[in-house]
């Protein structure tokens, strides 16, 4: 359970255009076009050059950054392993990890055998096409004179340019959906706690295009804190929807515990990790809301109207988990598929927003506000805290607008090591150095 932090109205248009567009584009997975393989990408001529070409729109060496430095690549590998070996031997898997559709469906691309190509190798991990879409419809197409960004999209490509449809995708594997799940049960048997926030992630991936005039002019605006904020809304819906779900929600009597806080019962007895926080009482489980509390500060900023409601929201969610409300009749999974829906509200609010130096300033001093009332007394919720406040200074530097960039990066250092050992995990520590940092960011000039 170790941490794994190493580490307007036209744009609004734009914007919504992608929403629509993405929530209609079919994950890659789900495709039923036909998977070539990577080598396909490979030519030094295409994706395969080593170093970038000065004029190329595309950096062209995109494959050659995938197979040197991205992570993605060993994903298969891991499955060969002795720890992976365990997990499946205790899940009692008819076939080791690397033959199991379970452990392939997520380490590496896996389609469907009457949907692979001569060329395609299971072996390669995460490539090409389990990100961009299988390539039978565009890979032709996509080099034509006078072909658009549009024209791929139309021929399967997967629109990864788009925040919502990033975050499905790389939520997809990194958390979970209703194909492809990581469960508790899995995490008892040995998989590790999975800990993802698609900013960071995004940041720490190895760059395989550059976001210039010409990437404008084809895709829209880039903005990486609508790609955190966005991630947030899209994995709090994955978690609300996987509870709703009757096939998915439960484990036998036991809900499915890998939605809940995982501290909430694995510390020692002697530790009393107990917070009045959500006001249902001590010895209730507590769902993780790591997420919802990220969304509460950018509600809080980009709308402070609907502040109050989508607070009682979340109240009357963990309420209703607990036992402790009087839902008039609703299930607890009505409350948690309402709010669901209403995460697409939320969605929309985001891409509507500029989200310019002022605003992220005012998220940044929201989250401090949520330390300092003890809202991150649980390591989920730290943890997320630590991204987020990550890809807001780093977005802050960018725009020139931290007075001392070395500082707030020390005092970010500090927030690191407090987070790297989750079983001791400090949150009064955590807290204080939250409120420290919000003093180094908010430094004059």
């Amino acid at each position: 359970m170790m941490s794994m932090l190493k580490r307007l109205n036209i744009v609004a248009l734009l914007m919504l255009g992608c929403l629509s567009l993405s929530a209609a584009a079919a994950m890659p997975y789900q495709s039923k076009d036909h998977t070539l393989g990577t080598v396909n990408c490979a030519n030094s001529l295409c994706h395969g050059s080593t170093v970038p070409w000065a004029e190329s729109n595309v950096l062209q060496n995109e494959y050659t950054t995938w197979v040197r430095l991205d992570k993605h690549t060993k994903t298969y590998n891991v499955l060969l392993n002795d720890k992976s070996k365990r997990i499946a031997k205790n899940l009692g898997l008819t076939k080791p990890a690397h033959e199991s559709k379970i452990c392939l469906d997520c380490h590496t691309h896996n389609p469907a055998p009457s949907l692979r190509g001569d060329r395609f190798i299971a072996s390669e991990g995460v490539g090409c096409e389990a990100c961009h879409g299988p390539a039978e419809r565009w890979i032709k197409s996509h080099t034509l004179e006078g072909n658009t960004h549009a024209d791929n999209l139309k021929n399967g490509m997967y629109p990864t340019d788009s925040p919502v449809a990033q975050a499905k995708l790389c939520l997809s594997c990194h958390f979970g959906d209703q194909n492809r799940f990581v469960t508790h049960r899995m995490m008892g048997a040995g998989h590790p706690r999975v800990s993802f926030e698609l900013g960071t992630f995004t940041a720490i991936q190895p760059a395989h295009f550059r976001i210039d005039a010409d990437w404008h002019k084809r895709k829209g605006e880039y903005n990486p804190i609508k790609v955190w904020a966005i991630g947030q809304v899209i994995a709090t819906q994955q978690i609300l929807n996987t509870f709703a779900d009757p096939k998915q929600g439960y484990d036998g009597v036991f809900p499915e515990l890998v939605l809940f806080d995982c501290h909430a019962c694995h510390h020692p007895m002697s530790d009393k990790k107990w917070s009045p926080r959500l006001g249902i009482g001590p010895g209730k489980i507590r769902m993780n809301d790591s997420n919802m509390l990220m969304l509460r500060a950018i509600v809080r900023v980009l709308a402070p109207e609907s502040a109050i409601y989508f607070n009682n929201r979340i109240s009357e969610l963990h309420h209703a988990i607990a036992g402790t409300a009087d839902l008039k009749g609703k299930t607890p999974q009505q409350v948690a598929q309402n709010l669901a829906t209403y995460m697409n509200d939320v969605i929309n609010l985001i891409e509507k927003k500029p989200l310019a130096i002022g605003q992220l300033k005012q998220i940044f001093v929201a989250l401090v506000d949520e330390a300092a009332k003890n809202q991150f007394s649980d390591y989920a919720g730290a943890e997320q805290a630590y991204m987020a406040v990550s890809d807001l200074a780093l977005s802050l530097a960018k725009q020139d607008a931290l007075n001392s960039a070395t500082s707030v990066n020390r005092h970010l250092a500090a927030m690191r090591k407090t987070l790297l050992d989750d079983e001791h995990y400090q949150p009064e520590v955590f807290a204080k150095q939250f409120v420290d940092l919000k003093f180094a960011v908010s430094q004059p000039r």
